[in-house]
């Protein structure tokens, strides 16, 4: 019995610093970095969504990911937000992980993603 709550929390454990990998930015924040240009916006909802519709000034990860590294700023402690469809999707973890592997250490997600930044009524570019 020990040996199984040991297990179970453990795995507890373990889920809780998976999904804490990467620190949650506001949709309030990520506006204020923008504004104040601090920051590398990386969209990963794909080209069909991107093209519709997407967080100002993020790139298009399906387009740079090949590229990502000229394409994200000398600093490696600089700001860089990934985000994809919502709360309940994780595809933004490819592009958190690429620029993590690049060395950046300053990763956020926003987590609200594109839908939620457009319930909020914020504008999008096309």
């Amino acid at each position: 019995m020990k040996k199984l709550l040991t297990l179970a929390l453990s795995l507890m454990f373990a889920g809780s610093v998976f999904s804490a990998e990467y620190p949650d930015i506001s949709i309030t924040e990520l506006k204020t970095a923008i504004a104040e240009k601090k920051v590398t916006v990386i969209d990963v909802n794909g080209a069909t969504s991107y093209s519709k519709g997407h967080v100002p000034t993020a790139l298009n990860f399906a387009e740079v990911k090949d590229s990502l590294a000229s394409k994200l700023p000398a600093d490696k402690g600089a700001l860089v937000v990934a985000y994809c469809g919502g709360p309940s999707c994780s595809a933004y973890t490819r592009a958190a992980n690429a620029a993590k592997e690049l060395g950046y250490t300053n990763v956020k997600h926003l987590s609200a993603g594109i839908s939620g930044w457009l319930q909020a009524g914020e504008a999008t570019e096309k």
